[in-house]
């Protein structure tokens, strides 16, 4: 036994000895770049592009129904009691009272932007200026100035408000589609009204289908409600992208957030500052993905393309002959991998103008030219620029749903009795599962017998549950959770 006690140090001593010569020849063979990286430090990039980034204030009056516009005296000592806030009253206003908003009460909302050029452009997302009958601009400096509404597009969820003022700071824009999947993000923003917070991650992945038109940008950089609207930075600092949106099943950061890719936001936020408007490009298509069954079994081969489920009468499709089952697989010689690509590509021509589209039909590849329309919703000048349509807009658009009535045509078509359509599904829509073409048969239970009840029941819905949504796609009807998010 002591025989023993002496040897077992003595055999671990030979062991470490080896481990730690194993160890010297492993470091010996790794790059002196990698032994010497350490993590990156944003203080710089803060300097620099922290005073561009601004705090956004919305406020928008509430309709407050006849007979219910003061609280009852009792209801407010109720509340001062037991030390709530008071509902519905001016913000900052004392705790436990005050002076109501002199035109009524107000919804009040936060959000983050930057600051595109020194005569004061700002960019931000739709929906944090989206119904705002006031927006206010806070700098870094806490100089607060009210901002015009240059134009919002709802569909791309990018902004533009304008600040009067001469020789602000503003930022670098970098070229999102030479960012990397791995390279190092920085967000600045004000999450939760917490101005000028600072976090940071990597670009996880790209091209993220998460919206209507727009690719995404996925990061697992902490985004929170106040972020949106906010720069992504590289570590060049430049904007990349804008913080927009975020994967949660609680309405906070859960590791993944979205950010709408720069190059698109710019291309966007110059056609509303040119027009107050966003001109798209009209199809007249019902696109769907195709699957690896169907594309071997048809001899397409691998799984590319956006089939055509049907084609709108009348359209710019039917008149160029697209028919349903076709497989387009290019526009203009860009490859459709998705429906969503073929509705992006289509998108971004100019109306008018003269577009090949390569179809995969009965076995063989054809060339078909379509002289694109104008998308609808944005013929109307200011249709999706003006504040009054800001204002105006609907309870579901908040959601990320357009929607609009089935003809009796259809109706009978279909054989339904009631029912709307989904013409464009982004934001929280989109991550329930809801797409362009969708048939919303109830909503909590009420059936839906036009747009107006279904807007009606969602106005009136409790804003922290989900609702239930009975959505019927081609043939198959199923139950979806639409979870809003703030």
């Amino acid at each position: 036994m002591p025989v023993e006690n002496r040897l077992i140090p003595a055999y671990a001593n030979r062991l470490l000895s080896g481990t730690a010569l194993a160890l010297a020849l492993a470091f010996a063979h790794v790059p002196a770049t990698a032994q010497t990286r350490g993590l990156p430090d944003f203080s710089e990039l803060v300097d620099r592009v922290g005073p561009a980034v601004v705090n956004i204030r919305t406020a928008e009056k509430v309709k407050v129904p006849e007979g219910q516009a003061e609280m009852n005296e009792q209801m407010q000592e109720f509340f001062r009691r037991f030390g709530i806030p008071v509902p519905n009253q001016r913000r900052g206003a004392p705790r436990g009272g005050g002076t109501p908003d002199e035109d009524g009460p107000m919804r009040r909302g936060v959000g983050s932007g930057f600051i595109l050029s020194a005569d004061g452009y700002v960019l931000t997302n739709a929906h944090v200026v989206q119904g705002a009958d006031e927006v206010i601009v806070t700098l870094t400096d806490k100089r607060e100035l009210k901002a015009k509404l240059i134009g919002a597009d709802q569909r791309s969820d990018v902004a533009v408000v304008k600040i009067e003022a001469t020789g602000l700071p503003f930022v670098q824009v970098g070229d999102s589609n030479k960012a990397k999947v791995g390279e190092w993000v920085m967000a600045i923003g004000s999450p939760f009204g917490l101005e000028n917070t600072v976090t940071a991650g990597i670009i996880s992945a790209k091209q993220r289908d998460t919206g209507d038109l727009l690719p995404l940008i996925q990061t697992d950089v902490a985004i929170n409600p106040g972020n949106s609207g906010g720069p992504l930075v590289n570590m060049r600092g430049e904007v990349i992208g804008i913080n927009s949106q975020i994967y949660s099943q609680n309405g906070g950061y859960m590791g993944i957030s979205f950010a709408i890719p720069i190059a698109d936001a710019v291309r966007v936020a110059d056609e509303l500052r040119a027009g107050g408007r966003v001109v798209r490009g009209y199809l007249g298509v019902l696109p769907d993905d195709i699957t690896k069954e169907i594309a071997e079994a048809i001899g397409l081969g691998k799984p590319q393309g956006a089939v055509i489920r049907s084609v709108v009468a009348g359209s710019p499709a039917e008149k160029a002959g697209v028919e349903g089952g076709d497989v387009v697989t290019k526009v203009d010689g860009k490859t459709v991998d998705k429906a969503a690509d073929l509705r992006r590509l289509v998108a971004n021509v100019k109306p008018g103008a003269k577009t090949t589209l390569t179809v995969f039909r009965r076995g063989a590849t054809k060339e078909i030219v379509v002289t694109i329309g104008e998308d609808e919703r944005s013929k109307k000048p200011g249709s999706e620029g003006s504040a009054e349509a800001a204002a105006a807009a609907t309870p579901s658009a908040a959601l990320g749903l357009k929607v609009s009535e089935l003809t009796e045509a259809q109706r009978k078509d279909l054989k339904l009795k009631s029912g709307i359509k989904v013409d464009a599904a982004t934001g929280a829509a989109a991550r329930a599962g809801l797409r362009e073409g969708d048939l919303i048969l109830s909503v909590d239970n009420v059936e839906v017998t036009s747009a107006k009840v279904f807007q009606a029941q969602i106005a009136k819905a409790d804003k922290t549950k989900a609702l239930n949504l009975v959505v019927r796609r081609d043939d198959v009807t199923s139950f979806v959770l639409l979870k809003p998010v703030p």
